[in-house]
């Protein structure tokens, strides 16, 4: 017989009694809670191992327009996202009319990676130039990359005050990129260009600018005007110009901000104590390679107007002047060849 279970009075009624069926769903119900539970998300083996972390730029799946947004949360100026975007899906970087068509287009993971990447190297300080590979100047597309300086607007001004010269034989030392070179070929192609770097890496990138652009540019190797000096023992003149221009480094050495200008150069940024040893050098050397009546057109610092002008002024060169850029800074100075 069955043990009571009940150790109490027996109630009036008796006991109730216990149908099969309610006995198997007891049974099917203690079962279920004995049964191994399913590991959850983040306690198993596989939770605990890495997981890929979702991008704080963009992720696959999210639209461009969110893309841009989450990189500009994320430190990346307006423009500098938008360029990097474009880049990422192969377009051109300063088509923004195709991006506002399509800002509701999804990224794909591949351009997710890619576009956040590309937004890792901007935040680190990486010229956009040297992300997508040019750089537009004076209406120009050229190739750049960490051999040469990213190309400045201000250096337009430079170019501007060029124009306005007449001249037959130009020089443009120090050429980089070939960005001041190549502009003052593109809009006076009758004139004979010149141009120098003591870089090798920097005049392949020039002279790849000029071959791709089409535009003959003669180029040469050396430290400042060292290539034009006609070897003594030759007896041959020193080669002439009516019109010489450079963009010399101008940085002091010791200016807190050239830290921010790490990715590029710095032999292309940055000119002992002061910033003007190599201005010093130009102005020095520039007048026995101008012709009568030739010019010497330097771009310097935003501070250092004055101090390029009294350089000139002591080395006798004549309407000693300053030219300022868009933001009304003096940026460049010059003079014409001592008589």
């Amino acid at each position: 017989m069955a043990r009571a279970i009940n150790k109490g009075p027996k109630p009036s009624g008796g006991y109730a009694k216990v149908s099969s069926k309610s006995l198997k769903d007891a049974q099917e119900k203690s079962a279920k809670r004995l049964a191994p539970r399913p590991e959850s998300r983040g306690l198993g083996k596989a939770a605990r191992a890495p997981q890929r972390q979702a991008s704080v730029y963009a992720d696959a799946a999210s639209s461009l327009h969110a893309a841009l947004l989450r990189a500009q949360k994320h430190g990346i100026p307006k423009l500098d996202a938008r360029m990097l975007l474009l880049h990422t899906l192969g377009k051109d970087a300063l088509d923004a009319a195709w991006l506002v068509a399509h800002e509701q287009d999804s990224l794909t993971p591949p351009q997710a990676t890619d576009y956040a990447t590309a937004c890792a190297r901007r935040r680190a300080g990486e010229p956009v130039a040297y992300i997508v590979g040019y750089k537009e100047f004076y209406s120009l597309r050229l190739a750049v990359d960490a051999r040469v300086l990213d190309p400045r607007d201000d250096t337009e001004t430079l170019v501007d005050w060029a124009l306005e010269h007449t001249a037959t034989r130009v020089l443009d030392l120090g050429t980089g990129s070939g960005a001041i070179a190549l502009a003052i070929k593109s809009k006076k192609p009758e004139r004979q260009v010149f141009a120098s770097d003591a870089s090798e890496g920097a005049l392949a990138v020039a002279s790849g600018n000029a071959a791709r652009l089409g535009l003959a540019v003669t180029f040469s190797q050396g430290d400042w005007l060292q290539p034009f000096a006609a070897p003594a023992e030759q007896g041959a003149a020193m080669k002439t110009f009516d019109l010489i221009v450079s963009n010399p480094p101008y940085i002091a050495e010791a200016d807190p901000h050239v830290a921010a200008l790490a990715h590029e150069p710095r032999s292309a940024l940055t000119s002992g104590s002061d910033g003007l040893d190599d201005i010093r050098r130009i102005v020095a050397e520039a007048p026995a390679h101008l012709n009568a009546g030739g010019w010497l057109l330097l771009e310097h610092g935003h501070d250092q107007a004055e101090a390029v002008r009294a350089l000139l002024a002591q080395r006798g060169f004549g309407d000693v002047q300053s030219r300022k850029d868009l933001a009304g800074i003096e940026r460049c100075s010059g003079g014409s060849r001592p008589s």
